[in-house]
């Protein structure tokens, strides 16, 4: 992992195309403006992870006899 230490309207760039940029710092939290193409999915890890958690879950609550019917409705 690359550590890096950026002051107030500082930015470190990544690739060509993608910026980061110290936005403000007030009471311990810091604000990043992320200036990246469209095609560049951006989430916050707290909600990849919930995502991630609820995908397990559920696919926890499907039966294989639902899973084969499945199968055979697409054709595989």
């Amino acid at each position: 992992m690359l550590v890096l230490a950026r002051k107030l309207d500082e930015s470190i760039v990544i690739g060509d195309d993608i910026t980061i940029k110290v936005i403000s710092i007030e009471k311990g939290v810091v604000k990043f403006g992320i200036d990246a193409p469209k095609s560049v999915s951006i989430m916050r890890n707290e909600l990849l992870e919930d995502v991630k958690e609820h995908n397990i879950a559920a696919s926890k609550d499907v039966s294989n006899d639902t899973l084969n019917e499945l199968s055979k409705l697409i054709g595989k």
